[in-house]
C-alpha cells in the first residue's frame, strides 16, 4: 500500500502493531523514517532492540528510537544501553499529563501545550517534518 503512495511531497504515518512481523515483510525504498517506540523494560527493549536491528539491515531508512515513558537516569541508561548509540534517540518522558488527557478524551497538547512530554513529542514531529533527521535525546 505504502509503495502507491505519490512521493510528491506528502507525508505518511503508519502506526504498525507492536513487534517485527510488519517490518520483515517491508521492503528498502518505501520508508524514510522507522520510529521504535521503546519502553525502559526488558521485553520492550528486546523487541525494539530486534525491530530497530531488522530496520537497519532491511535498509528500510533511518532508525529513530523513541524512549517512551522515561522515568529517571535509570530508566535512560538502560535504554540506552541496549541500543548502544547505533541509533538516534528521542526521550518522551513520564508525564502525567498524557494519562490524563487519555482519561478526558483530549490530545495532551490542548490540555498542557508546555507538559515534558508534549514538548518532546511536538520536537519529534518538528524535525521529522523539517526532513532534518538529527534527532536528539535528553
Amino acid at each position: 500500500m505504502l509503495g502507491q503512495v505519490e512521493a510528491n511531497g506528502r507525508t505518511v504515518v503508519a502506526d504498525f502493531e507492536a513487534g517485527i512481523g510488519t517490518l520483515s515483510r517491508m521492503s528498502a525504498g518505501y520508508v524514510d523514517t522507522v520510529l521504535v517506540v521503546v519502553e525502559p523494560n526488558p521485553k520492550s527493549i528486546e523487541v525494539g532492540t530486534r525491530a530497530a536491528d531488522l530496520a537497519g539491515d532491511k535498509q528500510l531508512g533511518t532508525v529513530v528510537v523513541v524512549a517512551n515513558r522515561v522515568r529517571d537516569d535509570e530508566d535512560l541508561a538502560r535504554i540506552r544501553d541496549a541500543f548502544g548509540g547505533r541509533h538516534q534517540l528521542v526521550v518522551v518522558p513520564d508525564d502525567p499529563v498524557i494519562i490524563t488527557a487519555d482519561r478526558e478524551g483530549v490530545a495532551p497538547i490542548d490540555l498542557d501545550p508546555h507538559a515534558p512530554a508534549v514538548r518532546a513529542l511536538a520536537g519529534l514531529a518538528e524535525t521529522l517534518a523539517g526532513g532534518n533527521h538529527a534527532v536528539s535525546g535528553a
